[in-house]
C-alpha cells in the first residue's frame, strides 16, 4: 500500500520541525540563497528542505505543504499557506502585493501567480519605469488551479472553485465555479 503525503509529513514532522528551528537560526538573506539552492533538489530531501526554508521564510505555512523542484518563489515575505496544499513544478509565485492559499488547494505545473501589475496611466514616462500597483491575491480553500493558468493581482478565488488549464484570471471567481479561457469566464457551476 503506498503511503501518502499526509501520513509522510506526519511520520516526520519532529525532524521538520528541528530542521525548521535551525533553519531560523540563519540570516534572512542566507535562507533565501539556501531556497535558491535546493530549488530543484528533487525527492523527499527536496520536499523537506524547501519547506522547512519556506516556513521560516514565509508570513506562515501550514501542515503537508508540497514545493516541488523548479517552483520560483518571490518576495516570501508577503505569502501565506493553509494546510496540505501542493505546488507542482515549473509555478512561479510572487507575493510582493500578498498571496494568501487556503487548505487543500493543488496548484499545478507552470501556474504564474503574480501580486503585482506595472502602472502604464502616464504617456510620458516609459512603462517599464511607472509605479508598481501591489494587490493581494487570495485562493480560498479546496481549489484546483490547473496547468499554465495565470492569476493576477487582486483577485480571489472562491472555496470549491477550478480553474482550467491555460486560464488568465483577471476578475474574482465565484465559489464552487469552473472557470476557463483568456480572460477565465465561468464554464459550469460544481453541483
Amino acid at each position: 500500500m503506498r503511503v501518502r503525503g499526509r501520513e509522510k509529513f506526519q511520520k516526520h514532522k519532529r525532524l521538520i520541525s528541528l530542521l525548521t528551528r535551525i533553519f531560523s537560526l540563519f540570516s534572512r538573506s542566507a535562507r533565501v540563497k539556501l531556497l535558491i539552492h535546493y530549488r530543484d533538489t528533487k525527492g523527499v530531501r527536496g520536499l523537506a528542505v524547501r519547506y522547512a526554508l519556506l516556513r521560516t521564510l514565509a508570513k506562515h505555512v501550514g501542515d503537508n505543504v508540497s514545493v516541488y523542484p523548479n517552483v520560483y518563489l518571490a518576495k516570501t515575505y508577503g505569502l501565506s499557506i493553509g494546510d496540505n496544499v501542493s505546488i507542482h513544478p515549473l509555478c512561479y509565485l510572487d507575493a510582493d502585493g500578498g498571496i494568501e492559499i487556503g487548505s487543500d488547494v493543488s496548484i499545478a505545473r507552470n501556474v504564474s501567480i503574480i501580486s503585482f501589475n506595472h502602472r502604464y496611466d502616464d504617456l510620458t514616462v516609459p512603462i517599464k519605469e511607472q509605479a508598481i500597483e501591489r494587490k493581494k491575491i487570495t485562493i480560498e480553500d479546496n481549489v484546483w488551479i490547473g496547468a499554465n493558468a495565470t492569476l493576477l493581482a487582486g483577485v480571489t478565488v472562491r472555496s470549491g472553485s477550478i480553474i482550467g488549464a491555460a486560464s488568465v484570471v483577471t476578475h474574482d471567481v465565484e465559489e464552487n465555479s469552473i472557470v476557463a479561457g483568456n480572460p477565465a469566464k465561468v464554464i459550469k457551476y460544481r453541483q
